[in-house]
């Protein structure tokens, strides 16, 4: 076989989702904590960032989510009701019941961050992608994550609350003003002012795209460096790791068998039971660790979000192959 010099070899496709540069920048963020964590006052700098750089990222998530694919997602109840309740309802329920299980044998900081994974909304970017490798319905996957994901900002929190108890979480005055000037305002801002910028920031994507990175990275570093000043390495015995590493794997398998029975039962065609598979068990990153910075103080929020951000690695692992075995379903 010949090549030419200076052509390039085509990346296969199920491998693109695991190229996302999402992945190297939770690393770095993850490693940087672990090396030189943020303390004391530059630790107060640090959260000042992320907070302004979270209140950015909704803004602009408020500009790029059409009103109309809003209403066209709450229209089609028939998918987007059993959605809703499969990540809101059930995923929460797995996520109290798999925290139960985590306690037992990992710190109960890094347990409780379970229940957090449980009510999470879904990952809008490789939820798609997934489902257009896997040849189903990406037109479903795309609307129903971006609705999922407008109701977590407004449902994630108070969720938690409800199933981890006042103990984990207090969801007072304070929090909930908190929120709602850095998630909920932004947004709707964003909401307003679409008609102006929406098309802008279409044609800017690539580089708009590296505004959610670098915030979530921002977010991850802060909440980690307070993980890693209250002992999370000395508390990461060879043992609790592995407990942790395998207990996440089996709320990824449970997760992803249970979408995939649950769109069964519905009786939706192929490519929408896909749809269904990629928006509803993927955990978005997007949305946790700026919420988490928001719920938890630094010296918690690390490890909180520890069982999140192995998730977030793990679903992109395993999900790739998955798509790409679909997509030979599909195409018999």
């Amino acid at each position: 076989m010949r090549f030419r010099a200076g052509t390039a070899l085509a990346m296969p496709a199920w491998l693109k989702p695991i190229s996302d540069p999402m992945i190297a920048v939770l690393v770095i963020a993850t490693v940087l904590a672990l090396i030189a964590p943020a303390g004391g006052e530059a630790r107060e700098s640090a959260q000042m960032v992320s907070n302004i750089s979270i209140f950015a990222l909704f803004l602009v998530n408020g500009m790029r989510i059409a009103r109309g694919d809003i209403a066209k997602a709450i229209g089609n109840w028939r998918f987007f009701g059993p959605l809703v309740l499969f990540v809101f309802v059930a995923m929460a329920a797995m996520g109290s019941g798999f925290s139960q299980l985590a306690a037992l044998f990992v710190p109960p900081e890094i347990a409780l961050g379970f229940i957090f994974l449980g009510v999470l909304p879904s990952t809008i970017q490789s939820a798609t992608s997934y489902t257009t490798i896997a040849g189903g319905n990406a037109a479903l996957s795309v609307v129903g994550a971006a609705l999922i994901n407008i109701l977590g900002v407004f449902v994630c929190a108070p969720l938690f609350a409800l199933l981890a108890g006042s103990e984990a979480v207090e969801l007072g005055t304070d929090t909930i003003v908190r929120i709602g000037i850095i998630l909920l305002l932004p947004f709707v801002i964003g909401q307003v002012l679409q008609g102006f910028t929406r098309e802008w920031l279409i044609e800017r994507k690539a580089h708009v795209v590296w505004l959610d990175r670098i915030v979530i990275g921002i977010a991850v570093y802060v909440a980690m460096s307070g993980a890693v000043s209250q002992g999370l390495m000395s508390s990461m015995s060879g043992a609790i790791a592995g407990s942790f590493i395998a207990i996440t794997c089996a709320f990824l398998a449970v997760a992803y068998w249970l979408a995939w029975t649950v769109s069964g039962m519905g009786g939706y065609p192929r490519g929408d039971r896909i749809a269904f598979v990629f928006a509803g068990p993927q955990k978005s990153v997007a949305i946790g660790a700026p919420l988490a910075a928001i719920l938890f103080a630094p010296s918690a929020a690390g490890f909180v979000i520890a069982p999140l951000l192995l998730y977030h690695l793990l679903q992109l692992a395993v999900a790739a192959p998955l798509a790409t075995h679909l997509a030979q379903g599909s195409a018999d």
